[in-house]
């Protein structure tokens, strides 16, 4: 278990926090592209515990600029999200108080021209790139920016990719991101209820489970379960991307999932699959809505049909920030305390003003970055460790 201290450290991610320190130092995914529009190009949505707002900025020359500005006006803080995008910047309803993506102030009507106000004016703003359809938002110090990692189901264009948007988790991130390294969950949590409700989902994981190993490597964690029976698919592998990254094979397609923070209680789960097209030709890519999953009946219950809902029942049900010291640890919880040792180590690592791992500053090496995920037998899964450095680039 922990203390409560170290529970805070590990839960808190609001601006100032040492964990949110540390999850600002990665690119998060804050939206979807087809959610902006021309006609409502605006969002408001809260990340990491700030208020903010993404908008597009119009069309010019077949590029469309993205910006994240704080929400409340740097003038009188009313909220921008009922502003006025316009050609070069959002302009608030209130005053006219106008800002680009980058939170320079370019306007203050009313104001005297001789006056430098507006020049000393650096409304909270971040930089958003977009890729494949996600929209990702770097919130850490502008010199600690680093590059978007180009994750291969984000990259690769032979084949067919989906993107799936999880209602928001009424939980604090690290309850969503602690089942990644949970590698016994699977069995009762879903296989077993799939099971009692006469449902074949998740019947890979209605086996016993023999072993369960943890490696530490410059991405994050490298898991491997192995089942007691020794058939095909006995041995599972795949990696814990560093910090809030699930990557695995899910029925021949290849998964992300990002585990986001909102603020301290609540979350959001987006979810990213490309499916290998069988010849390996390249694939047009179509510009889908994103899938929208339900995890709730209309009574308020969980569903417990389908992986999400089962997760988010398991999660959400420990309470808004799960109380640690109240919790019993057993020896197949190893993962998980690997995953807070690390965790730990890496929040120190930022305090101490050096970088934490899985950072992408090469763009040489940044041309994809690919990992294996296998579901094989024995003598297979005895290469994971082979097989995951080989393919990361």
């Amino acid at each position: 278990m922990l203390t409560k201290e170290e529970n805070e450290l590990l839960t808190r991610v609001g601006p100032g926090t040492p964990c949110g320190q540390l999850l600002r130092r990665y690119w998060h995914p804050v939206g979807v592209v087809s959610e902006l529009t021309e006609t409502k190009p605006k969002k408001k949505l809260r990340i990491l515990g700030e208020d903010l707002v993404l908008f597009r900025l119009p069309r010019t020359q077949g590029q469309i600029q993205y910006g994240l500005l704080a929400e409340h006006c740097s003038h009188r803080a009313a909220s921008l999200y009922y502003g006025n995008v316009e050609e070069n910047g959002l302009r608030c309803a209130y005053h006219g108080w106008k800002y680009d993506a980058s939170g320079r102030c370019l306007e203050q009507p009313f104001e005297s021209r001789k006056t430098t106000t507006k020049d000393e004016i650096r409304h909270p703003a971040y930089p958003v790139e977009e890729l494949a359809g996600l929209l990702f938002a770097f919130m850490g110090p502008p010199e600690k920016k680093t590059l978007l990692p180009r994750w291969d189901v984000l990259v690769r264009e032979d084949g067919t990719r989906e993107i799936q948007i999880h209602p928001v988790l009424q939980c604090n991130w690290l309850q969503a991101q602690e089942n990644t390294p949970d590698l016994v969950h699977g069995y009762y949590l879903h296989a077993y209820q799939f099971k009692v409700r006469s449902m074949r989902d998740g019947a890979y994981r209605n086996r016993e489970i023999e072993k369960i190993e943890f490696d530490e490597f410059e991405w994050g964690m490298k898991q491997r379960r192995i089942y007691a029976d020794r058939g095909p698919g006995a041995v599972s592998a795949y990696p814990m991307i560093f910090p809030n990254i699930m990557r695995l094979n899910e029925a021949s397609r290849e998964v992300m999932h990002w585990r986001v923070p909102l603020d301290d209680y609540n979350s959001r789960i987006f979810w990213v699959g490309f499916t290998p097209s069988r010849d390996g030709k390249k694939v047009e890519q179509s510009e889908h809505p994103p899938v929208m999953y339900i995890t709730y009946k209309e009574d308020g219950e969980f569903l417990m049909t389908t992986f999400p809902s089962q997760d988010a029942m398991a999660w959400e049900t420990q309470g808004p920030i799960f109380d640690r010291t109240k919790e019993n640890l057993g020896a197949s919880d190893i993962g998980v305390v690997k995953f807070r040792k690390l965790l730990k180590e890496q929040i120190r690592i930022v305090q101490q003003g050096a970088d934490p791992i899985a950072l992408v500053r090469d763009p040489g090496k940044n041309r994809i970055v690919e990992f294996v995920t296998l579901q094989g037998t024995p003598d297979e899964g005895m290469r994971w460790v082979e097989l995951l450095e080989k393919r990361v680039i």
